[in-house]
């Protein structure tokens, strides 16, 4: 029963279906925002200090970047600036490892390190009250790391059983695989920036201990702070702790990084997995640097190919045809061109019209415009999202790592959504018309051959080769 005066509502189920389509909600203007301002400043030694104050955040974020990554490696050491940052916390001067966990522990702080293709990072967080002991423990962890034969051995161990795991997942195999072959076999990308079993079960503490010092060489470093810094003098701080530092024996500034294509033509390689219900489908090429003028506009293309749910590869795969859960397409940007990929996981059974319909997709992107309603889309997301990702000190430090890593202009983030909201239809398809091309693209799966092989090579997509064992034997079709 209803009070006296009032009148019911009706329920869900009771008003008509064209209402309630009226009456959902719409997306709204974007709430201003301004990246946080950061202070540059340099140490004694020429190290470079980037300060980031925001109020209210109590819990501080500090990275320490080093201009080392797994592209400046010698091949025959593949996996050791990754495995060297892994051995960072393992054992000090100072400490050993319970020691530096509970040193950290006792400051409420948590230490990290890693490594990737352009970059190895450092960091810590914790609370403000206690950031210069925090910052003591960073100092110790990339100031005088010891690489404990015992821990490197289990490292060592630890990353060949991920290998052989990574062989039998087939997202995992796919992805090494497709960069085995869109990638010529000088290009660091070749291969995982872990590096292969041939080379990880070569690497000792000696080993280690050169791909770490090649990064230490304090005018190419960068320490980042961000939190709220109220009261604290963090480069005096930083001074005290890092101002000292020398450049190590062997260190060296990052080198060009090779990044050819393997093939100028498009290539089609099947990994074989007997008994899979699935294909794993990789489409794609060499692609972009992450230094590039047609960033903004190749960011909104990617979104409206395949990087939101109601993308056109999305549209067409999952909900048009329903032959996938979900499709993705995208450049990974690094320090040289990474690679771009349109992604997707079938059922067997569809493996080759899915490829079609991927191709037909990617060709779609750059012969036909997009529309306004997915330009808008694209750009709404990219400038909706952006704040979000920084509602926290951690992303912020992060992301200013990158900029430092990429030499990115001081401004690249402030600027960021007035670029996105600038992009228009034009510039979307001449970027992909520019950045993705159809013929050239490498067509890589990982799937069951008996299955799909024959339909596969007479799909007229060109020439097949099969890879059908764990030692790379292949059968060219």
């Amino acid at each position: 029963m209803t009070e006296r005066g009032t009148s019911a509502k009706p329920s869900t189920a009771e008003r008509p279906a064209a209402q309630l389509v009226a009456e959902r909600p719409t997306p709204g203007t974007p709430r201003p925002y301004e990246f946080p301002a950061f202070e540059r400043h340099q140490l004694a030694n020429g190290m470079n200090l980037l300060v980031v104050p925001m109020p209210g955040r109590p819990l501080i974020s500090a990275s320490l970047v080093l201009r080392n990554g797994a592209a400046d490696e010698k091949p025959a050491e593949g996996g050791a600036t990754v495995l060297a940052a892994r051995a960072l916390p393992e054992g000090t001067e100072s400490y050993n490892a319970i020691e530096l966990v509970e040193a950290s522990e006792r400051l409420g702080a948590a230490l990290h390190a890693e490594a990737g293709w352009d970059a190895t990072t450092a960091g810590v967080e914790v609370p403000a009250e206690r950031l210069e002991p925090a910052l003591e423990l960073l100092a110790e962890l990339v100031g005088r790391p010891t690489f404990p034969t015992g821990e490197v051995d289990r490292l060592r161990e630890e990353r060949l059983n991920d290998l052989l795991q990574a062989r039998a997942d087939p997202r995992r195999r796919v992805e090494e695989a497709f960069a085995e072959t869109i990638f010529s076999g000088g290009s660091p990308y070749h291969r995982p920036s872990g590096g292969l079993p041939e080379t990880v079960e070569t690497l000792t503490p000696d080993v280690l201990r050169r791909a770490y010092r090649r990064g230490i060489n304090p005018p190419l470093m960068t320490l980042v702070v961000g939190g709220d810094l109220s009261g604290q003098d963090v480069p005096s701080i930083a001074n005290r702790l890092f101002g000292e530092w020398l450049p190590l024996p062997g260190s060296a500034a990052p080198t060009p990084v090779e990044a050819t294509p393997a093939d100028s033509e498009r290539v089609i390689r099947l990994v074989h997995r007997p008994g899979s219900v699935q294909s794993e489908i990789r489409i794609g090429h060499v692609g972009l640097p992450r230094k590039v003028p047609d960033f903004h506009a190749v960011s909104v293309m990617s979104t409206i190919l395949g990087g939101l749910f109601n993308s056109r590869l999305n549209m067409n795969l999952r909900e048009e045809k329903g032959y996938a859960y979900g499709a993705h397409a995208g450049f990974d940007m690094r320090r040289a061109a990474g690679p771009f990929a349109a992604r997707a996981a079938v059922n067997t059974e569809v493996t080759v019209p899915a490829i079609h319909e991927i191709l037909r997709e990617l060709g779609r992107m750059r012969d036909e415009p997009v529309t306004a309603a997915e330009l808008a889309a694209g750009r709404e997301f990219l400038v909706g999202v952006f704040p979000l990702r920084f509602e926290t000190p951690g992303p912020v430090v992060g992301t200013l790592s990158g900029v430092v890593i990429h030499e990115l202009p001081d401004d690249e983030l402030s600027r960021y959504r007035p670029a996105i909201d600038a992009v228009a239809v034009d510039d979307v398809q001449r970027v992909a018309r520019e950045h993705i091309d159809v013929d050239r693209a490498a067509i890589v799966l990982v799937g069951d051959a008996d299955k799909i092989g024959s339909e596969l090579e007479g799909a007229g997509l060109g020439s097949v080769e099969i890879v059908r064992d764990a030692n790379g034997n292949t059968r060219r079709g």
